[in-house]
C-alpha cells in the first residue's frame, strides 16, 4: 500500500489489493495453511486502510458530500462489523472449521463495502471535492497507513481527534508484534 495519486485512486488500488488476497484465499483448499498466511496478510492491509479511511476519508465525507455524515456513519458501522470479524479470526488456524466460517462472512462484509464505496462513496466525493482536496487527502491518507495499526482494535476509537492520536502508538507495537511473530509473511 502506498501507491500515489488522489484518495480515491490510493484507496481503489488497495481495494484491488485486498480482492487479490482473497482470491489467492479462495484458490487453496480449506484447511490448507497458506490460508491463514492470506488470512493475516489482508487483515493487515484491511485495518491499515480503514485507519486512514476513518482519519481522512470519511472527515472529508461529512464536509463536503450532501448526507455525508449519514454516509461516514454507515461506512463506520461496516468497519466495525468487519473489524470484530477479524479479531475473532485472528487467533484461528486454517485447519480450525470455525476458520472457513469467519474468512466466508468477512470477505462478504468487504466485499459489499468495497462495492459500496466505489459505486457510490467515490463518484458523490469526487463530484463535491476540488481535485486538489483529492490529492491532499491521498497524500495524508498514505502517511496514516504509514503508522497505522496492522491487527484489529474492535474498541479503539474511530473518529478524530482521538483516532489520529491513538493509531501510531497502537501501529508501533503491532509492527513489533509482526516481526517477533513472523505474523502477514511467508516461510
Amino acid at each position: 500500500m502506498g501507491h500515489g495519486g488522489n484518495v480515491i485512486d490510493e484507496l481503489t488500488t488497495d481495494h484491488r489489493e485486498v480482492e487479490e488476497l482473497f482470491g489467492k484465499i479462495e484458490a487453496l483448499p480449506p484447511g490448507h495453511k497458506d490460508r491463514k498466511l492470506y488470512a493475516d496478510q489482508a487483515t493487515i492491509e484491511l485495518i491499515r486502510h480503514s485507519v486512514a479511511e476513518e482519519a481522512y476519508l470519511y472527515p472529508a465525507v461529512r464536509e463536503h458530500v450532501a448526507n455525508g455524515n449519514a454516509l461516514a456513519d454507515k461506512e463506520l458501522q461496516d468497519h466495525a462489523e468487519a473489524e470484530q470479524i477479524m479479531k475473532d479470526l485472528e487467533g484461528r488456524a486454517a485447519d480450525d472449521a470455525e476458520f472457513d466460517r469467519l474468512i466466508g462472512m468477512l470477505m462478504t462484509e468487504i466485499r459489499e463495502h468495497l462495492a459500496d464505496e466505489e459505486d457510490n462513496l467515490f463518484p458523490r466525493l469526487r463530484e463535491a471535492c476540488p481535485p486538489e482536496a483529492l490529492d491532499r487527502l491521498g497524500d495524508k491518507v498514505r502517511q496514516a497507513k504509514k503508522t497505522a495499526p496492522t491487527r484489529p482494535h474492535p474498541s479503539a476509537p474511530d473518529k478524530p481527534p482521538m483516532n489520529k492520536l491513538l493509531a501510531p502508538g497502537a501501529g508501533m507495537v503491532d509492527r513489533v508484534r509482526d516481526a517477533l511473530s513472523g505474523r502477514g509473511k511467508a516461510d
